[in-house]
């Protein structure tokens, strides 16, 4: 058996099995290639015979250290999970202690939270198209899409005080209320990003050389997709109508969401869905903003509960947690919740002993059920096909380990 090394790889002859020369290749780990995560890819020849993703190397233990914070405490801990995308990982969270909690947050939080949210999704997206596009040596839409991704930090910022992990959806409600001059902002930055999602068509999603690496790469039939639990654009791009935000959480209800459907499964539909989501969440937060009800944004209850100079702080629209909200006590019981993530769907199992922190957290992220399909979609294509399927997958490696 003879063995040779490259730069981040290691290369294997595993001699000849059911009649094929197998050749086993180690890519990675490391940061700017596989991400946190390596991948041990089988070849016969060119031809890639299996796929055994090797995960793990960023496990965070958030479950166990959500037992060991209160629960107010544990928002800031589980969205290191996705920073990208800090209050689609965290809000279901939020909303399973306050059903626990007996408590509903106001009419105006729920429509500030679903604008947060679809900015997240925005910001997210174009992470993964950029590293997509890196993935194919498309530079510039790289450089073009994290560019792009930071007129929604701006505005995410403006939102909650923090460009990334921003602990916005808090149980009862949101930290900060709408300031001033945020739809000026928006508008101007759906102006924008209309007319660079148009370029983004010419440029990337329409150039004959990205197609040409991505169409019928990669396909995910309907069915597979269904059976194998995918998640998020990666199903939809298979022609599978779900989304979380169709359990009319948040907002969602009242601004009449639909999702964003493919149908041929392959990396470039899955491209597509990205592209079209991002359109549709510019339409979604300005019918949020135009829909927006008028009162307060965190719950009456704890308004009345908060000390005098913690009130003054909720008038002028920002909520300073008083020291008796950190320590609030849930009635004892189990809830599920879910949502939709930039990757897809999120579900917490949060189980309570009536204290004040959690007895279990369970969290399953869409990056871990995404995995199975690095080990299924790139048998039988060629080793150069590997980086098209990954950059399509929109895969989050910190998500899965959390």
């Amino acid at each position: 058996m003879s063995s040779s090394t490259l730069p981040g790889m290691e290369v294997r002859e595993l001699g000849t099995r059911q009649g094929l020369r197998l050749i086993e290749l180690n890519i990675g780990a490391q940061h700017p290639a596989s991400g946190h995560m390596r991948m041990i890819v089988y070849l016969d020849g060119d031809v890639i015979v299996d796929v055994d993703p090797d995960i793990g190397y960023v496990h965070r233990t958030m479950e166990k250290l959500a037992e060991t914070r209160e629960y107010v405490r544990v928002i800031s801990t589980i969205e290191r999970m996705t920073i990208i995308d800090a209050c689609n990982v965290t809000l279901p969270y939020v909303e399973a202690v306050e059903k626990l909690l007996g408590i509903e947050p106001p009419p105006r939080a729920k429509y500030l939270r679903t604008i947060l949210c679809e900015i997240n999704r925005i910001s997210s997206h174009l992470y993964g198209l950029g590293l997509g596009g890196i993935f194919l040596n498309h530079s510039t839409m790289y450089m073009w899409a994290f560019g792009d991704r930071e007129v929604f930090l701006h505005l995410a910022n403006m939102l909650t005080g923090a460009r990334l992990t921003h602990t916005y959806a808090i149980m009862g409600g949101v930290r900060r209320d709408l300031p001033q001059g945020f739809r000026d902002a928006f508008e101007k930055a759906k102006r924008y990003m209309t007319r660079r999602l148009k370029e983004y068509d010419k440029i990337f999603f329409n150039n004959p050389v990205v197609r040409g690496r991505l169409e019928n790469i990669g396909v995910l039939p309907r069915r597979d997709a269904i059976l194998l639990g995918a998640s998020g654009p990666n199903l939809r791009a298979s022609g599978v109508e779900y989304d979380a935000r169709m359990t009319k959480y948040a907002a969602y209800e009242e601004l009449d969401f639909k999702p964003v459907v493919g149908e041929a499964g392959d990396a470039l539909e899955r491209i597509w869905v990205r592209l079209r989501e991002i359109e549709y969440s510019l339409e979604l937060i300005d019918r949020a903003l135009k829909q927006l009800p008028e009162g307060l944004f965190f719950n009456e209850k704890y308004v009345k509960m908060a000390p005098p100079a913690v009130k003054h702080w909720i008038e002028k629209g920002r909520v300073r947690l008083p020291g008796t909200y950190i320590r609030l006590k849930t009635k004892p019981g189990e809830i599920i919740t879910r949502a939709e993530m930039g990757h897809g769907e999120i579900t917490y199992h949060l189980v309570s002993d009536g204290g004040i922190k959690p007895y279990r957290l369970r969290i399953v992220t869409p990056s871990a059920r995404n995995l199975i399909l690095f080990k299924e979609l790139p048998k039988g294509h060629l080793l150069m096909d590997f980086p098209a399927i990954y950059g399509s997958l929109d895969y989050f490696p910190p998500e899965a380990d959390r």
